[in-house]
């Protein structure tokens, strides 16, 4: 049973967004938030995760997964540009009932400042205007702060906008996660598949 009721979380919900857009100066709350993470084992299968949350819910028919291409290695802010870039490359081609079409309030990358930097000139160049900041951790990979262009904010005292935000970037984080692992595996076992069929075509010594 939901104790709150359904009123009674939406005002929380309505709280956290109201919060979360006064402390970023966003001119109306961020009814539409878009999410990114990247995940890979030393640079190896690459990929992002991207979450939306809409009115402060997780909208999981909008979640997407990207594979990154355009480079092998580890290399997170370069990562970052290519999927933002593939992004919006989608709001301007995809059909109109694509949710690629719909813009988004705010976007939170998980990280500070170098993918905040590696975005910005994404959102320029589209000719968008979309708010851009990062998630920041702390050494126990807990939210820190707000990352954006020149500093960083607090927001632990903040608490509706905190609890907001820092389940944005777990969600984000295990999405992303759970799709590398997916790709891992799969790479991992295509590996082991060929190393096994040169071994058995391997001519046998007398």
């Amino acid at each position: 049973r939901d104790v709150l009721g359904s009123r009674g979380l939406g005002d929380v919900y309505k709280r956290q967004l109201e919060e979360l857009g006064n402390l970023l100066g966003l001119t109306k709350a961020p009814e539409y938030i878009e999410s990114y993470d990247i995940s890979h084992t030393f640079g190896a299968d690459n990929v992002a995760g991207m979450v939306v949350y809409h009115n402060g819910r997780p909208m999981k028919k909008a979640y997407k997964r990207f594979s990154i291409k355009g480079f092998d290695g580890q290399n997170d802010v370069g990562s970052m540009n290519e999927v933002l870039t593939r992004r919006f490359k989608h709001y301007y081609e995809d059909d109109d009932d694509s949710t690629f079409k719909i813009l988004p309030d705010l976007i939170l990358l998980d990280g500070g400042q170098p993918q905040v930097n590696a975005v910005l000139p994404v959102i320029r160049q589209m000719k968008l205007d979309v708010p851009v900041f990062g998630m920041v951790k702390d050494n126990k990979h807990r939210t820190r702060a707000i990352a954006y262009d020149g500093g960083e904010i607090e927001i632990n005292s903040h608490r509706a906008a905190f609890t907001l935000v820092s389940s944005i970037q777990e969600d984000v984080h295990r999405f992303a996660i759970t799709y590398h692992h997916k790709k891992h595996q799969k790479s991992s076992f295509s590996t082991s598949l060929t190393l096994s069929l040169i071994h058995i075509s391997e001519p046998t010594r007398p």
